[in-house]
């Protein structure tokens, strides 16, 4: 049984939405999990699944209006970070220092008009008390542990300099020059070709194992998850409706939409001419979200209970500490007991 006194992060029924025109988009929807120090957790699901919101969410980046957080806890050391304003000294001295976030494409997230050595040094002196000559010291060791040479030279280019997978490796060295405890990558190599993906992700995997951090791998790419995670949560339609460690996820899919996921994925091992199994029909609307399981128009377990019932909870579902939201057990196609 997991103590909580491992937990470095703890979010508890998270509920984020954005209000537009055509209504209330329920982006996360009572999400809760958590991060044990040292561990690295993965966060998986399709496009608009509310994967990365919730991770904004974390951080107060959500932009207000449209997006408000509506309700729940994020217990960060201790301390529930949603009690502070977005643009609270509280929140400003852990968002980028205690709490580092990776974005998808980093040349959004890196300012194009200043100097990769600038911008490193305004992050550094934002959380420490140090001289700019000493900044760019640190500066230039962060670039240099993550494997970008000629350090001190490259500290002077600006972003549209530098390959996509130098940009990634910058927005890395951030986290290592404020030390950070968590680190947030968010589809970290979406932009990059493969070879570059794999160099990334083994930089970022190595850096927290030698610095005793934790790292949110925010993905859909199964391939990346089943490397480096030691636990995964899946999220469908604003809710996570599965979650266990990477062996039990990936080896034995207990969740009827988890298990379309991995069916979904080709592999080495089938034949020449083999066709995927796509997941029928599409995500529904999330300003239309019905209070009873949203996976029914594309589930091929539906039963009566599935479309009479509110949304199942996420309780646990056996040992080792697998939690599954699902009134049918996908291996028999019968009611569960405890749905």
């Amino acid at each position: 049984m997991e103590n909580k006194k491992d937990y470095l992060l703890e979010v508890k029924h998270l509920r984020t939405s954005f209000f537009t025109t055509n209504g209330e988009v329920k982006a996360v929807n009572d999400v809760s999990f958590h991060v044990n120090r040292g561990e690295v957790v993965a966060i998986v699901g399709e496009s608009g699944c509310g994967k990365s919101v919730t991770q904004m969410s974390i951080m107060q980046l959500v932009q207000s209006p449209p997006g408000k957080i509506l309700g729940g806890e994020v217990i960060f050391n201790g301390k529930n970070l949603l009690e502070y304003g977005p643009n609270s000294k509280e929140m400003r001295s852990i968002r980028g220092d205690k709490i580092a976030m990776i974005f998808q494409e980093p040349m959004t997230a890196l300012d194009p008009v200043m100097t990769i050595g600038d911008q490193l040094v305004e992050v550094i002196r934002t959380h420490r008390k140090v001289s700019r000559k000493e900044a760019l010291v640190i500066a230039e060791k962060a670039l240099d542990s993550v494997g970008i040479p000629d350090a001190k030279a490259r500290l002077t280019n600006y972003p549209f300099e530098m390959s996509g997978g130098m940009r990634q490796r910058a927005m890395i060295a951030t986290a290592v020059a404020c030390e950070s405890e968590l680190l947030i990558a968010d589809e970290p190599t979406t932009a990059l070709d493969v070879t570059t993906q794999a160099q990334v992700m083994e930089l970022l995997v190595d850096i927290v194992h030698k610095r005793g951090m934790s790292l949110i791998i925010v993905t859909h790419n199964l391939g990346v998850v089943n490397r480096y995670a030691d636990r995964i949560y899946v999220m469908y339609a604003g809710h996570v409706v599965e979650q266990g460690t990477t062996e039990q996820i990936l080896k034995y899919p207990h969740h009827p939409y988890t298990e379309g996921l991995l069916a979904s994925v080709p592999k080495l091992e089938e034949e020449v001419g083999e066709k995927l199994v796509p997941i029928p029909g599409t995500p529904p609307n999330l300003t239309d979200i019905p209070d009873i399981c949203p996976f029914i128009p594309r589930c091929r377990y539906v039963c009566d209970k599935c479309r009479n019932s509110a949304m199942p909870p996420l309780e646990k579902a056996g040992e080792g500490g697998r939690y599954l939201a699902c009134y049918v057990d996908i291996n028999t196609n019968e009611v569960r007991d405890n749905g």
